[in-house]
Order: C-alpha cells, then structure tokens, then sequence
C-alpha cells in the first residue's frame, strides 16, 4: 500500500471519531468552540504518535485516552463554564441591568449535529440529547475536572470502570470513589430534566408554534400561557437573568421590547427546540441576526428562555442565514 493510502486511511479511520468525540470534549468544556479546538488536537496528536500505538486498546479507547488528556490539560487553566443563574441571583425586573462578564465566563450552546452520533437505539439517543442539556452540562462543571470525565465515561458513555482505570491510569477502587462523590455533587446541582426534543411529538410541535406566533406576535397575553409561573430568561455575555412569567413579561414589555417585530427560525441545540432570532433591520428591507434561543420544556410548559446574544459566534456555527428578507426568508 503506498504511503499516500496509508495516510488517507488513518485519516478515514480518526474522521470516523470525531463527532463522539466532539460531544466528549463539550461536555467536559462547556465550550463548543474549545470543544472542536480539543478534538483538533486529539487528531493531530494521534497522528503525530500513531506509530507508538501498539493495540493493546482499541483505537477509540486511545483517542479517548488523549482526548481526556487534552481536556484535563485545558481545565487546570482553571477556566469553568457557568449559566448566568450559576453566578448571581434572579433579579426581579424593576432592578434589571445588563452587566457583560467576560466571553470565557460563559457556558456555550452547540448543535446537535456536531456532537450526537448517529445511533439507532432509541433509549441510547435520549441518553445521548440529556447528557448535552444545558442544565446538565452546567451541573457537570461544579466537579473537578477527573470526576467529571469519570462519570461522563461511566453513565453517558457507559463504559466499565476498568476501562475507565485503564484510562486514566488509576485503579478501579479510584474510579468507583470518584464516581459516587461526582453522583453526590451533581444530586445537589439538581439539573432538570427537560422533555425531549422530539420533531415528531405533535404536543411540542403545537406548543413550540403557539410560542413562535405569540413572539412574532408580540402577544404577552399568549406568550404567558405558555410560560411555567416559574419560567427563566437568561441573556449571555449578561449576567442579568429573570424568574417568573411576570418579570419576563415585564422586561420584554420594557427594555426587551426592541424584540417587537422579530422573526424566529427553528433549528435544534443542546438537544433541545431553539430558534434563531433576527430583529428588523435598521434600514426597514429585512431581518438581522439578534440571538439564538434554545428553549427548556417541562411537562409541556415553556421553564427557560436561554437568548444568547453574541451572534457572531453563534449564527455561523449553526449554518444559520446571515440575513432574512422582507418576507422573513433567507436572503441570497
């Protein structure tokens, strides 16, 4: 075999990893962007050592291995990615301010097509969209760095815990002590569990069409019903972030009210619904991006509204339009 169709095959042969991979590496960051960064660098180490990989593993269970490296080298910077609700306590509408914390402060949304593998097992794919809610994701950066990549690779990835010591060069009895203090810690985290984005549940489709009619609409009354009483809305590079249907609605009919007018665009992130929002345009000949909104559903109410602002990130990432004409389309 020449060299060049040895190359094509490692490379063939690494490709096939790197969405599991991806999703690995975000939910040990938070970051989608440093996510892809770690995956890059887990390729371009194993090619630069594949000669010293023996096979005594599997070649997943090796990029793995470096991957987790990679990740665990990144996080003793000391970076940890939060939700603004992580930080500071809701603040009620009448005191409401926009205070930006810096970029890296901020745990970040990603596609789904960039991290869930194609899996057919039903049960394996709701495992998969859980594990990359937002809230869980959060919860998983209150533990240390090693107990978070312990109990993503026992119950998200299920594997053993012998693999998992072989993994990270400890001993099982190490692995099943930081498994259960990471299952303590994230049990006082309490991530909710949201419903899952199912394109084919006629219920959320409803809901999710009465919510982008009330928006556009710019219905408060309609928009209400379908908030839960406890509802949040959280707005990153903010801080600011606000509970209850009342305060939402407060500040959508105050400061939030340049949303008068939007359009929404459906797309998927962090297993959940989310839609891309574009606000008119200055001019008056169309719509430009504003933020991207991934939405939180429990038992069929609206429980967040999670608007994260910073479009030039966000919009190339989820091959969204960069504009929407007069008719709110894709403008060419």
């Amino acid at each position: 075999m020449s060299d060049l169709a040895t190359t094509q095959d490692l490379d063939s042969r690494l490709e096939q990893h790197r969405r599991e991979l991806t999703g690995y590496c975000y939910r040990m960051l938070g970051s989608a962007f440093e996510a892809e960064d770690a995956v890059q660098d887990t390729m371009v180490r194993a090619w630069r050592n594949f000669e010293k990989f023996e096979g005594r593993s599997s070649l997943r269970s090796w990029l793995y291995r470096i991957a987790t490296n990679v990740c665990l080298d990144m996080l003793n910077a000391g970076n940890r990615r939060a939700r603004p609700m992580d930080l500071t306590a809701a603040t009620p509408v009448a005191q409401a301010q926009l205070n930006a914390r810096p970029e890296i402060t901020w745990l970040e949304p990603v596609p789904d097509g960039r991290v869930l593998p194609s899996v057919a097992d039903p049960a394996e794919t709701a495992v998969e969209r859980e594990s990359i809610r937002l809230a869980f994701v959060a919860a998983l950066q209150h533990l240390p760095p090693k107990q978070r990549a312990v109990l993503i690779l026992r119950e998200v990835l299920a594997w053993k815990a012998s693999e998992v010591a072989e993994l990270l060069s400890t001993t099982v009895a190490s692995v099943n002590s930081a498994l259960q203090r990471a299952r303590v810690t994230l049990a006082d985290a309490r991530p909710v569990s949201t419903d899952a984005d199912n394109p084919l549940d006629e219920e959320q489709k409803k809901l999710l069409d009465r919510y982008v009619a009330a928006f556009e609409g710019y219905d408060m009354q309609a928009l209400t019903a379908l908030l839960h009483e406890d509802a949040t809305l959280s707005m990153p590079p903010y801080d600011l972030w606000l509970r209850g249907h009342d305060d939402i609605v407060g500040w959508m009919l105050g400061v939030g009210s340049v949303c008068r007018g939007s359009r929404l665009v459906p797309t998927v992130a962090n297993g959940s619904p989310a839609f891309a929002h574009y606000h008119p345009a200055e001019e008056g000949d169309g719509f430009t991006p504003w933020a991207l909104m991934v939405i939180e559903i429990v038992d069929g109410r609206i429980t967040g509204i999670n608007s994260f602002l910073d479009t030039q990130r966000w919009f190339p990432l989820f091959d969204l339009p960069a504009r929407l004409d007069k008719e709110g389309k894709p403008a060419v």
